[in-house]
């Protein structure tokens, strides 16, 4: 019997039982042919690689991230509630020591779920990895926490969610947003007044391949997980960089996938996008559990696959490198130059946010208090066209005394 040298957990939600519609790309087949092909593979037979059932997450660990309008019954399905639940699973495997990595291969996806929720947008209502991410904070005591986002669109919920937080440093690398939705995720978003420079956005060309995923990787995103020192790495796996994927532009192989993840080595990794279902997902899903497992992927191929049509054009190559150069510039200083905020003690946004599967327009307000104590108390005013309007104070984590302070003087207005 083969044994894996890294001991891995697996769970799988494929949700049967739900899809946006019969016709759409977040539809009940989407894992169906990851599933056969894990098994026709063998990968539950080998040693060290163990299947973990699902449980639901509770209503406890959505209200921990989200303020959902007008509660979360209103814009979740049995099939979110486990599908979040399937990561708190995974996080607990890992964080109990029975296994070193584990891979959440659930649907519907989360990253593009906000803090506040009015119902679906990107294809997602709950934002499974800051789910568990506040799950494992609260749970095992873990504070320093990065997340790198690899779906092809730019994260904006979970960037939303850790604007203001300076112990998650969110790298999001994804299609530019001038060619994708949701149209964001640029250099110049680096986190709210308390925690500047723990979002860091590297928009990649269409067309980007491997070599320039892998470059980028390399080159900035393992020397920002050194300079950070997180305590836990959690991957969003999305997978629609595939040459395949039938909404996304971008020219990423099952092997390039493999290979990330094994330089990567995140201690969870979640499924994000990724909507070629018969001829990308299952061969991208062998190759990222083959690595995190520490098995060989050399032979991890999808069955189109063609080395040379697939190859790195010479000039995006060289864009992405000056990129690379920019951003280091940026973000791999001595010391981050924090300058995006005027002086204040309170600081405002106000944004229009789009759902575009359910048609909804939100219009928010927020304000955050400047502090050096902690990440600040944040409130946040949201109406929508759906006619749902909420008031909302997160105090955060070990918010200190001067912030609850003001955050209960703010919700008594």
């Amino acid at each position: 019997m083969i044994k894996a040298p890294r001991r891995t957990g697996l769970i799988f939600f494929p949700a049967y039982d739900w899809a946006i519609s019969p016709t759409h790309p977040e539809r009940e087949e989407r894992l169906l042919y990851t599933q056969d092909q894990v098994m026709e593979e063998g990968l539950l037979d080998v040693e060290g690689i163990l299947e973990y059932r699902v449980r639901p997450a509770g209503a406890e660990d959505i209200q921990r991230i989200h303020f959902c309008a007008p509660d979360e019954a209103a814009v979740t399905t049995e099939s979110h509630l486990i599908s979040a639940g399937g990561c708190l699973v995974a996080a607990d495997a890992v964080l109990k020591g029975e296994v070193e990595s584990a891979f959440a291969l659930v649907r519907p996806p989360g990253h593009h779920a906000m803090r506040v929720v009015h119902g679906n947008r990107g294809f997602c209502n709950i934002n499974n990895e800051a789910v568990m991410t506040e799950y494992i904070r609260d749970t095992y005591g873990v504070e320093k926490i990065a997340i790198i986002d690899t779906d092809c669109h730019h994260g904006d919920g979970s960037q939303d969610i850790f604007w203001h937080d300076p112990n998650t440093l969110y790298i999001s690398v994804h299609q530019d947003g001038r060619t994708l939705y949701p149209g964001s995720g640029f250099p110049d978003e680096l986190g709210g007044p308390n925690a500047e420079g723990t979002t860091v956005n590297i928009p990649l060309p269409p067309q980007t391949g491997e070599e320039g995923f892998l470059y980028v990787l390399e080159e900035l995103i393992m020397p920002l997980l050194e300079k950070f020192k997180p305590e836990l790495v959690i991957n969003s796996a999305g997978q629609d960089n595939h040459f395949n994927d039938p909404i996304t532009h971008m020219n990423f192989s099952a092997r390039g996938y493999a290979l990330l993840n094994a330089r990567l080595k995140p201690d969870i990794a979640v499924l994000e996008g990724g909507y070629a279902v018969e001829n990308a997902l299952p061969y991208v899903n062998v190759g990222i559990i083959m690595a995190m497992a520490g098995l060989d992927t050399s032979f991890v191929k999808e069955p189109n696959y063609d080395r040379d049509y697939q190859a790195q054009r010479a000039d995006i190559t060289r864009y992405i490198e000056q990129q690379v150069v920019d951003l280091k510039g940026m973000f791999l200083r001595d010391e981050f130059r924090k300058n995006s905020y005027d002086a204040g003690e309170i600081v405002t946004r106000s944004r229009e946010i789009y759902y575009d599967t359910d048609n909804i327009r939100e219009y928010q307000q927020e304000k955050i208090r400047r502090c050096m104590d902690c990440a600040g108390v944040l409130a946040i005013e949201s109406t929508a066209s759906t006619g749902n309007h909420i008031f909302a104070v997160h105090i955060p984590r070990n918010g200190c005394a001067s912030c609850r302070r003001v955050g209960k003087s703010w919700f008594d207005e």
